[in-house]
């Protein structure tokens, strides 16, 4: 049984929630960000860089995990936890989406998923209970239903078809994890960008007795007011009082319009990504070092920022690291964004206890809309 305990602290008025959500020995503040650490790292980041800028949940692939460096090595040190030295909560993604994304298809059944692992080229078997067994060796406090995800665009047939596919294999998770762990166990809810498929998903998993639950299958390639469409229509429909977790989303615009629906829980990689390829997020929008206009400009990466890498570094000095190739760069930029990300969830949670989150929706979001163009993961 899992030990997950979720307390809701504040609700404003415009909907969104404050909380506190505690996993076996961890707790963390809702809502939350999730730097990603895919392969126990999160790239360019050292454990005690991410402690220092707060965050207090990291996420980790077990498809990644388990073709490398194998489930033996982590089992022995006591979990993805110990093995990456953080002090932090953690929480797995099962590797449906990588299976889906990465991995060169054999078969996909309702058994499960043959694949071809994208390090070696060797085949493997994902079904919901191995992906469930995965997760329990790697031993996050939270971890995930194996599901089905599709792309943008897709046909009616094929989401349907994926879709009561996921939900039978979300029952298959809880019985494999039933007894076996005092981890948390969060269901998926799918459905591509068919409002009846979502209704007819969300209705079946949360009829289950998961954990929490989460919404998958967005940000895969859609225009953002279809994200926010199908958002809107799918986040009322899971349990208040469960954690609901929005996988895979966003930008800093993206996070602030998805709390209006109630949101608790975000992962993304852009904050890493972008740094990693020369471009920053600031309080008014993104700024790509790799343009010429920042060649001699001597200000720092966001005058409005307290973090270390703008209290030091012009915008001219980031872009000669990043044009010499220099690794500092990428440490820099990445360090930076996920300051500006996990600062973000201060003001957020901030707000809602203030009980005035649509003031400051409003105003970020006005802030931004001239700056920040319509991303994806």
């Amino acid at each position: 049984m899992s030990l997950l305990q979720f307390t809701i602290q504040q609700t404003d008025p415009s909907g969104p929630r404050t909380g506190r959500l505690t996993v076996r020995r961890h707790s963390f503040d809702t809502p939350a960000f999730l730097p990603v650490a895919t392969q126990a790292s999160v790239k360019a980041i050292t454990q005690a860089e991410l402690t220092q800028l707060g965050a207090q949940i990291v996420l980790g692939n077990a498809y990644h995990l388990y073709l490398r460096p194998g489930l033996e090595l982590i089992r022995k040190v006591g979990g993805l936890g110990s093995f990456m030295h953080w002090p932090g909560a953690t929480l797995t993604d099962s590797g449906g989406y990588q299976v889906f994304s990465l991995a060169p298809l054999i078969e996909v059944t309702d058994h499960g998923v043959t694949f071809r692992s994208h390090i070696d080229g060797s085949e493997h078997l994902l079904t919901p209970e191995s992906a469930t067994q995965i997760q329990h060796a790697i031993d996050a406090d939270i971890i995930m239903a194996f599901d089905q995800p599709v792309g943008h665009p897709a046909d009616s047939d094929q989401t349907e078809e994926a879709t009561d596919r996921s939900d039978r294999w979300a029952v298959r998770c809880l019985q494999a994890h039933e007894g076996a762990s005092a981890q948390a166990l969060f269901g998926i809810v799918q459905g591509g960008f068919e409002k009846e498929l979502r209704t007819r998903s969300a209705q079946r998993i949360t009829a289950l007795p998961f954990d929490g639950y989460a919404i998958g299958g967005l940000s895969v390639g859609e225009p953002k007011e279809s994200t926010f469409e199908i958002l809107a229509h799918t986040a009322p429909l899971l349990p208040d009082d469960r954690p609901r977790y929005l996988m895979g989303v966003g930008t800093p615009s993206d996070i602030v319009r998805a709390v209006l629906c109630g949101i608790d829980m975000f992962d993304c990689v852009l904050p890493t990504r972008l740094g990693r390829n020369g471009t920053a997020y600031t309080s008014t929008g993104k700024v790509n070092l790799k343009n010429a206009q920042y060649q001699d400009d001597l200000s720092p990466l966001d005058p409005e920022c307290q973090c270390e890498v703008c209290q030091t570094h012009t915008r001219a000095y980031l872009r000669h690291l990043y044009k010499s190739g220099e690794i500092l760069a990428a440490r820099c930029l990445s360090y930076h964004n996920l300051h500006l990300y996990l600062r973000l969830m201060e003001d957020i949670r901030e707000a809602i206890t203030s009980r005035r989150y649509q003031q400051f929706a409003d105003d970020f979001l006005q802030r931004r809309s001239k700056h920040e163009r319509s991303d994806h993961t």
